[in-house]
């Protein structure tokens, strides 16, 4: 009996984030208004010696929205293991590689885990109005991060594996989001760093962006020491 009370709460969890989620979700670059910012949620860029579809498909629709102007500068956050493994930098060098300028690339070393990426990018990089970029599962689930911190954002669904889903990631989401709704609604977790603000913008491009709906002009490309 247990099992499956555990078993209903956790399908009944994983529906209702999926429900509250589903109108800010976009899947057409057409549809997408121009952002500011585009926080690009990370992972590894290989699995073994395999290249990692979920990265490549959220490196490619980066380039494709900063080309198309759809996005200005983007927050790179991931996790920052060791020395060999940089989940901001292999994203900032490959978007460096598509020809996007290092001024309109921010790094988030910090973003252990996707509460911290969302959360961060509020309080340490003081944006609140930003696109994330990652698959639909992850999407929805930052999504209703995002909504309980009363952050105004959408997500730009991007394809996952051409080989189709992938269940065990799937089952991993089920219990991300059990653990999620606890971190908001029990514990009321944090960001494992904090700390003083690094905004993206300095204050005058702010209020010009405010004022003139223009590209920033000055921009900084702050980073954790973390």
């Amino acid at each position: 009996m247990m099992l499956l009370i555990l078993a209903v709460s956790l399908f009944a969890i994983d529906r209702w984030i999926s429900w509250k989620t589903q109108n800010q979700i976009l899947t057409n670059t057409d549809h997408i208004e121009h952002y500011q910012v585009a926080v690009v949620l990370g992972t590894s860029k290989y699995l073994g010696r395999v290249l990692n579809a979920y990265y490549t498909h959220r490196i490619d629709a980066a380039i494709r929205l900063y080309r198309s102007g759809k996005v200005t500068h983007f927050l790179l956050s991931g996790d920052n293991a060791h020395r060999s493994y940089n989940e901001p930098w292999t994203m900032k060098r490959d978007l460096m590689k598509a020809g996007i300028p290092e001024q309109d690339i921010a790094l988030d070393y910090a973003g252990f885990r996707t509460l911290d990426s969302i959360v961060r990018a509020k309080k340490i990089f003081d944006t609140n109005h930003f696109l994330i970029i990652t698959q639909r599962f992850h999407c929805e689930r930052a999504l209703f991060i995002a909504n309980y911190h009363e952050i105004d954002a959408a997500c730009f669904a991007v394809p996952g594996p051409t080989h189709g889903t992938d269940l065990k990631i799937r089952v991993r989401e089920i219990f991300a989001r059990a653990r999620a709704i606890l971190d908001l609604f029990v514990i009321d977790a944090k960001p494992k760093f904090l700390g003083p603000k690094e905004p993206i913008f300095s204050e005058e491009t702010s209020t010009a962006i405010s004022e003139n709906d223009n590209h920033p002009t000055d921009t900084k490309n702050p980073h954790t020491d973390e």
